[in-house]
């Protein structure tokens, strides 16, 4: 195939009508339209929609994986659940990107490396990538650290007095969705477990249903009254859910202290230098690891020939004429049995001290059997007798 496109988008917090679905059938008669997902995949041609303006009026998530490097992944969020002034202080524009709408933001990642040959087929990463939105909606910034952080570590000239953005917690221990999204946006790793370093506490996590459940408890009766008229007037429950998750994150807070380290913010050379520093060491303990199992299977390599040896040496006579019986039969496979056994037969008599008297009896075996090419040509492969 010399062309490979994938488009996946995913309708999360309310199913598509039959009117939307009608209308993105209309954009590609090849399409796979869901209540939930629109999906196509072209081997040839190009998707005639706008991913942005689809995300903007349908869509909750975008995924889109070209052969030829391009990755691309977008979340619509309600406004309720985004500081957009936080949101921004993580992008480049151009790895990641924020458009504030009406209603909502959507946020951009984008990754491109034509240099990768080993590219993966598109519809694996959506499921892989989905839940970041969840994570983000709940105030964990770690898939913004992780796109700045993309966009820095390559050959480009960086400017290297720019200092990174407050380090989320828990940067040290990703998601599983996390983890995908370093996969997809080609992250150096190297980069990234040196920034985590500057990273303390743990993830923003979702609170549990009892923690939920208690703190529901201490809301006043009207304030639950009021909620609850508002989702029975359909107000819309995405808008509720914002407003309560808000709500929930500031009185449970942990008091004093933030989400994200603003301390202490190190600069692009500084990241870089500790990239390196890092590398270096992984490199030099990789180096003696393989030092340490190389001198491991030398010494079990030599303890085996001992045996070996030691085994030879109490049928030594015996060996002698077996190379003899081994070469009358002008068998291939007995040739190489017969040089293999005078390898060690040699072998042996260097280990006593006898290898001038082995030399001249595997001459002599050679002077006589000259006439046998084939049996010569296995002595000289094993520099025997010469």
């Amino acid at each position: 195939m010399s062309e490979y496109q994938y488009y996946e988008f995913r309708a999360i917090d309310r199913p598509l009508d039959s009117e939307q679905m009608d209308e993105l059938g209309d954009l590609s008669s090849r399409a796979e339209v869901t209540p939930t997902s629109f999906t196509n995949t072209y081997s040839y041609g190009d998707f005639r929609g706008d991913p942005s303006k689809l995300m903007d009026r349908y869509f909750d998530a975008f995924v889109y994986v070209a052969n030829w490097g391009t990755h691309r992944l977008m979340f619509r969020i309600p406004w309720s659940f985004v500081d957009v002034d936080t949101f921004e202080t993580y992008c480049d524009g151009e790895v990641v990107s924020l458009t504030v709408g009406k209603n909502h933001v959507v946020l951009e990642f984008s990754s491109d490396d034509e240099s990768d040959d080993e590219w993966s087929a598109g519809e694996s990463w959506m499921p892989s990538l989905v839940s970041i939105r969840d994570e983000l909606m709940r105030g964990d910034l770690r898939a913004l650290y992780i796109g700045w952080l993309a966009s820095r570590g390559w050959d480009e000239e960086e400017d290297d007095d720019e200092r990174e953005p407050p380090v989320p917690p828990g940067l040290a221990k990703p998601s599983a969705a996390l983890r995908a999204l370093i996969d997809f946006l080609r992250v150096d790793e190297d980069l990234l477990e040196a920034a985590a370093a500057g990273s303390t506490g743990e993830a923003v996590a979702a609170p549990s249903r009892a923690e939920t459940a208690r703190w529901v408890e201490t809301l006043p009766a009207a304030d639950k009254d009021a909620y609850l008229v508002r989702f029975l007037a359909n107000e819309g429950d995405v808008v509720l859910r914002a407003e309560l998750s808000k709500r929930f994150r500031e009185a449970t807070a942990p008091k004093g202290k933030c989400h994200a380290r603003a301390d202490g913010r190190r600069t692009v050379a500084e990241l870089l230098a500790a990239r390196d520093a890092l590398a270096e060491e992984k490199s030099l303990k990789a180096s003696e690891r393989a030092a340490k199992e190389q001198a491991r299977r030398d010494r079990e390599q030599a303890e085996a020939r001992t045996r070996q040896l030691d085994q030879l040496a109490r049928r030594e006579s015996a060996a002698w004429r077996e190379v003899e019986q081994l070469i009358v039969t002008k068998k291939p496979k007995d040739y190489d049995r017969a040089v293999a056994l005078l390898v060690d037969l040699h072998d042996l008599a260097v280990r006593s001290g006898r290898a001038e008297e082995a030399a001249n009896r595997i001459r002599e075996l050679r002077e006589r059997h000259a006439n046998k090419p084939s049996l010569i040509k296995r002595f000289d492969g094993r520099k025997l007798g010469k």
